[in-house]
């Protein structure tokens, strides 16, 4: 009994420290924050860190922000980041910038980073496009680099479009602006009405930003992509030339040959036909050899002819 009294009134006071945090209910109370040992109990049974609650209480006390411990612990039931949200507040409220603890929690559990937002918001962002290709009139491509100064918008944080949009409409403006030049000379002279153009269009609506300015960082000539297009096109009529000449030249040769074996056809039917004639009495028997004399007459003078031609040669 002697060793087992102390050991459970030991057990009793770790039990009773681990519950209850003493260290931080004075430092709670000694910064001015109103907050019982009650609370700071029932919020390890609800399995919250009370420290987290009670240092972002203190904070946003000391910044002059009214806060409840309840609307901290709801938020960080809920899965948001209290001290991002105390840090945004206090950023808003130096910065004279009007933010509820209701929108700054509503971002952050959005997913947005309201601190940072808070900060663009003082602090304008700039933003760089990649190169973008764009093609003139004349059909000269034309590359550009764009910076673009961006504000974040408090409003229209929650819902709002992110970086991806303000890039991919600064590039459309950009593309549409290049192909309304007649040359890319215009473009080079005049970057500026780039800019101007992409401006005017309203960039920045539905998105979580205000577009203060688009300025053109690097301009720079690419291919001719007219020129380009124009000898693709001329290899492409060049091929289907060629296939319909291809096409002509294979039905000549067919024709050429369909048309030598009616000859060979023909001349097959000579034989039976003299046969005939001899046989019905048509064509006589000498007229038949002086025919034979005339053919044989008549190779033998070609073939003469054909041996002085290549004499001459």
């Amino acid at each position: 009994m002697p060793i087992i009294i102390p050991a459970l009134i030991v057990i009793f006071v770790i039990v009773f420290l681990s519950l209850v945090p003493i260290g931080l209910w004075i430092t709670a109370r000694s910064s001015g924050v109103p907050v019982s040992m009650g609370s700071l109990v029932a919020m390890r049974f609800r399995r919250i860190n009370p420290s987290r609650i009670i240092y972002a209480l203190i904070k946003s006390h000391q910044a002059g922000i009214q806060i409840t411990s309840s609307d901290l612990e709801s938020h960080l039931l809920s899965g948001g980041d209290v001290n991002q949200v105390v840090d945004a507040l206090i950023a808003a409220e130096r910065a004279n910038i009007d933010l509820t603890f209701q929108q700054a929690a509503a971002m952050n559990l959005a997913g947005r980073n309201v601190f940072e937002a808070v900060q663009v918001s003082v602090n304008p962002k700039v933003i760089n496009t990649p190169t973008i290709a764009a093609v003139a009139k004349n059909g000269i491509e034309v590359k550009v680099i764009a910076k673009v100064t961006v504000r974040a918008n408090i409003e229209r944080l929650v819902g709002g479009a992110g970086e991806e949009t303000i890039i991919a409409r600064v590039g459309e403006g950009i593309v549409t602006t290049v192909g309304s030049s007649h040359t890319h000379a215009e473009v080079l002279e005049n970057p500026d009405n780039i800019s101007q153009t992409v401006l005017e269009k309203g960039l920045d609506s539905g998105t979580a930003f205000e577009i203060l300015s688009i300025d053109i960082a690097d301009v720079d000539v690419g291919r001719n992509v007219g020129a380009e297009l124009q000898r693709d096109q001329a290899e492409a009529d060049k091929n289907i030339a060629q296939a319909k000449a291809e096409e002509r030249r294979a039905q000549a040769i067919a024709l050429e040959q369909e048309n030598r074996a009616k000859v060979v056809e023909a001349q097959s039917k000579v034989p039976l036909a003299i046969a005939k004639a001899l046989e019905s009495g048509n064509l006589g028997v000498l007229d038949y050899y002086n025919m034979k004399n005339i053919n044989a007459d008549t190779q033998m003078r070609n073939k003469i002819s054909e041996s002085d031609s290549r004499d001459e040669f």
